[in-house]
């Protein structure tokens, strides 16, 4: 197998953290998972 160039590993990388950060901002746009995190965020200091 041929390692991956420099260029294709940084692509890739770049790629990953594009789909991640759509991911998070596809959540945020549910109302359901906004409340869940704000109930979870509030049980960690009550």
């Amino acid at each position: 197998m041929t390692p991956m160039a420099p260029r294709t590993r940084k692509l890739l990388a770049w790629g990953a953290v594009a789909a991640a950060l759509a991911a998070v901002f596809a959540l945020y746009t549910q109302p359901a998972v906004m409340v869940t995190l704000a109930d979870q965020v509030w049980a960690c200091f009550n």
